[in-house]
């Protein structure tokens, strides 16, 4: 069954009662499971093996429908982790990013609607480069000049969906008893649509497309003393609609692409840094983060004698307020300098503790802050066991993310969690990962004084 047969079959109810039918039966689970475990004695809050069968029943539903429901578990998987139970975020985590696309027969016609006589002026390729829960690529030939271009285009029928789908997923939630109606919820819950709204408006993903080219050439050659350029694939807007995006074809590997491994250790160093530098470029220069930490959002190619970042992707972007970037930033100052008191007061300033927490809640959370920026710490600070003989960081075989993973879990598990603002969520989720982009490049390099000049100068020019 295609995708569109898929939005149109019985129509929104029929999508909705799908899903709403797997919230009942795992409600009814919950409810039995709580019972049995209160009668076992066992810690409230444990997931047993009845709700992780429910979890991923519901999440093969979502998996089955495609389309939107793919896209909003993806984003429930990165963003819900904060309120959802272990067993349902585990599950989720495990929806393909990478679809079936359309056929031909199926996209044309949209894409003929979009552009118009246009389309005529383009060879495209029937067959698509790649496919995902809500857009396919495929590459096209500029007729006039011959320049090989890339068209992003969206499904067709999902800007009437999407809103029913979000519902029903949310509904399903609350059947399921995997989340309570409350306003902290609902603000995040509205924060999560607004996002699911930015990832299908081309106009705006444009936009955001142009501001970071004009961040990245005004940058110059600032990236070129560690080896690694930025490159933004040039946009084609006589071809650009609010359902299609035209950019320049780049060809380029992701970074865990087995050529990407065979490179040297100092190219795969640079590249490492220039993915850091990015990051703290993104945040304190030009206050606009892409906050999707998908490997398919980037692009390492060899142009011209030199390796180059290419970065896709801008329909998730985040801008961030002072106050904020302060708070974040003194965090990561204070995790340099392991000064867990000024970590504390970061932390209540994002809102990630409470002035009144207790002290086991402190030092839980200073904990896992000091482990999350482990690879930031002055050269003498980092652990022996995780450098080589030059004292150089080797992130790969640090397992940095296996043993921050197990301390946010206990973390998260305590009555003293505070559910995290949504801009501390995403740019914590961002920062994570970077830091697995930059191990999977098994790079060996010590992150401290590129951080610290960041910081420095901007809480300088703050001050």
């Amino acid at each position: 069954m295609t995708r569109k047969s898929l939005l149109n079959r019985r129509g929104a109810f029929g999508r909705g009662f799908a899903v709403s039918v797997a919230g009942i039966r795992a409600g009814g689970a919950f409810a039995l499971d709580g019972a049995l475990q209160r009668l076992r004695g066992a810690e409230a809050g444990a997931d047993s093996d009845m709700l992780r069968r429910e979890a991923r029943r519901f999440v093969t539903e979502l998996g089955r429908l495609k389309g939107t429901y793919v896209k909003i578990g993806q984003m429930f998987a990165l963003l819900g982790e904060h309120f959802l139970p272990p067993a349902l975020t585990e599950a989720l985590h495990e929806l393909e990013s990478e679809t079936h696309p359309l056929p031909w027969s199926e996209i044309e016609p949209a894409l003929r609607a979009s552009l118009g006589d246009r389309l005529d002026e383009l060879e495209v390729e029937t067959t698509a480069l790649a496919a995902a829960s809500l857009a396919q690529v495929h590459r096209a030939t500029v007729r006039a000049s011959g320049e090989q271009i890339v068209l992003k285009i969206q499904y067709p029928g999902l800007a009437r969906v999407i809103d029913g789908d979000f519902d029903a997923v949310v509904r399903m939630l609350l059947l399921a008893r995997w989340i309570k109606a409350g306003r902290e919820l609902d603000d995040w819950l509205g924060s999560m649509r607004q996002q699911l709204h930015y990832e299908i408006d081309y106009l705006r993903e444009a936009r955001m497309g142009d501001h970071i080219s004009a961040c990245v050439a005004a940058r110059g050659e600032s990236l070129n003393a560690r080896g690694v350029y930025l490159h933004v694939p040039e946009r084609h807007p006589r071809y650009c609609t609010r359902e299609v995006l035209a950019l320049e074809y780049i060809d380029g590997k992701r970074v865990n692409h087995p050529d990407i491994a065979a490179l040297s250790q100092r190219r795969r160093n640079a590249l490492g840094r220039g993915m850091l530098d990015l990051f703290f470029s993104e945040l304190y220069h030009w206050g606009l983060l892409q906050t999707d930490p998908n490997f398919g959002n980037y692009l390492i190619r060899r142009h011209a004698g030199r390796d180059e970042l290419v970065l896709l992707d801008f329909g998730s972007m985040l801008q961030c307020d002072n106050d904020f970037l302060h708070n974040f930033g003194s965090t990561i100052a204070a995790g340099q300098l392991q000064d867990r008191n000024s970590i504390v007061q970061g932390l209540v300033g994002l809102g990630c503790l409470r002035a009144d927490s207790s002290e086991f809640a402190r030092d839980t959370f200073s904990d896992f802050c000091l482990q999350l920026l482990e690879p930031l710490r002055p050269p003498a600070e980092l652990p022996k066991e995780y450098c080589n003989a030059r004292g150089e960081y080797r992130w790969g075989q640090s397992r940095l993310m296996q043993r921050v993973g197990r301390q946010a879990a206990s973390s998260a598990a305590t009555r003293h969690f505070a559910t995290p603002s949504r801009e501390f969520a995403m740019i914590a989720r961002k920062l994570t990962g970077v830091f697995t982009f930059i191990a999977v490049l098994d790079a060996e390099f010590n992150g401290y004084e590129l951080v610290r000049d960041y910081i420095e100068t901007w809480l300088e020019d703050t001050a």
